[in-house]
């Protein structure tokens, strides 16, 4: 590898970028030699500005998508290929930056409808208003913070239409508004017509208002309404890897992969944990399973992410070594979430073995992972032929009701994890 050009659209003036870590970038400007090999890409520099060029023209055109770009050198031609996510939580977080930096500068609206079903943007957009809108001199008797389940909207509207005391606006914050989601259409009236020297915020978790009401209208004419959508599992990971980016961190794979199963879809708690790692580890740090075994507790070798490697390699040694772990760590490894987890896996394998193209590309699209892990998916599929992943999964649901106490005789948790092991490789 000679040069790589560094992203200019997130000004990364200095990123250097590995073979292995092109998977994981958003934009990549490269060329390459006669002979292309996946994700091994070599440069050439006098096709570096042509490229640019191109690349740049396809962002104008994605419309915010994200982008992820799989380069080809054909007769000497680059062509890029633009795999085009459904974007969801990309945006959403590009929103957000948008929306604090407008907060920032000072362009402020008299209404901010916070809603959705997840609740951590909603929470740290509020939280930055309350932070950073007025300063320590006039929180005071300018900043009011209300709860849904112990007011009404009158009590609302009476507090928004207050005149600020010695500054130039006054911030009041209703949180758990979804208390009041029965009469919340009741201020439409207000957001007709709202106090302009006042920042009404509202946290409207785990709902969101009908579009096609009055209350949604008023709002969107004068203030903002910002939807945070729930995260689907399969976005957590790249999730983490875009927001440590942002925070000068790098996180592999795998460390990525273990927060997600261990901590599920919760962002609040996954941030959480990051904050803690970005405690103890330097900027520039490469976060890996090792970090997150020391600093948070999640074990790098025995865990479900593990457990269902081990069970795609038919390692029966292996897989009865984590199954004792996790018996003796009950708490920290539910039955009802390791079958939930090897059941998405098998499904993933049906899928799989469904499709013509086991190009790691198309493979990586459909299943909707991480390129990193295709090769896991496509041995496992090698092992588990079609008629025997359909009678894995029968056997998963089978065990899911089990484990939730249904015709199991009462059997222990660590007896129905060894007896569920026999039946999916033996």
């Amino acid at each position: 590898m000679n040069t790589v050009l560094s992203n200019p659209f997130f000004g990364l003036k200095n990123d250097e970028f590995f073979p292995n870590d092109i998977k994981n970038r958003n934009f990549i400007f490269c060329t390459f030699e006669t002979v292309f090999k996946l994700w091994k890409v070599e440069f050439l520099q006098h096709l570096e500005t042509l490229i640019f060029f191109k690349v740049k023209v396809e962002y104008r055109k994605s419309q915010f998508s994200l982008l992820k770009s799989y380069l080809f050198n054909i007769n000497g031609l680059v062509i890029i290929e633009i795999w085009n996510f459904k974007l969801g939580i990309f945006k959403e977080l590009d929103d957000v930056k948008q929306l604090v930096a407008t907060i920032k500068k000072g362009d402020l609206k008299p209404i901010y409808f916070l809603m959705g079903e997840e609740a951590y943007y909603i929470d740290k957009i509020s939280d930055y208003i309350e932070e950073n809108v007025l300063d320590e001199a006039e929180k005071g008797f300018n900043q009011m913070v209300l709860y849904g389940r112990d007011v009404s909207i009158d009590d609302i509207v009476s507090n928004a239409k207050r005149y600020p005391m010695m500054a130039e606006r006054q911030v009041v914050i209703v949180k758990e508004a979804q208390d009041l989601s029965r009469s919340i259409e009741k201020l439409a009236e207000y957001a007709a017509n709202p106090q302009p020297t006042t920042v009404l915020v509202l946290n409207y978790k785990y709902k969101k208002l009908d579009k096609r009401k009055a209350l949604y209208k008023a709002i969107n004419k004068v203030g903002v309404v910002f939807e945070s959508k729930k995260m689907y599992e399969n976005q957590v990971a790249d999730w983490i890897r875009r927001v440590l980016a942002g925070q000068n961190y790098n996180i592999s794979p795998k460390a990525a992969q273990m927060l997600v199963e261990f901590l599920g879809t919760n962002l609040s708690k996954i941030d959480n944990e990051l904050n803690k790692l970005k405690i103890v580890l330097p900027a520039g740090t490469q976060i890996t399973p090792e970090h997150i075994e020391e600093n948070i507790g999640i074990s790098k070798d025995y865990n479900n992410f593990e457990l269902r490697k081990a069970v795609g390699q038919r390692n029966v040694v292996k897989a009865h070594k984590i199954a004792k772990y996790f018996a003796d760590n009950p708490k920290d490894n539910p039955m009802v979430v390791t079958v939930s987890l090897l059941f998405g896996f098998f499904s993933q394998l049906l899928h799989l073995h469904g499709m013509s193209d086991r190009n790691p590309r198309s493979v990586a699209s459909a299943l909707k992972v991480n390129p990193y892990f295709v090769n896991e998916y496509l041995d496992a599929a090698k092992n588990y032929p079609m008629k025997k992943v359909s009678y894995v999964i029968g056997v998963l649901r089978e065990f899911d009701v089990k484990s939730k106490g249904v015709g199991s005789k009462a059997m222990p948790e660590k007896d129905l994890l060894k007896e569920l092991l026999v039946k999916i490789i033996g």
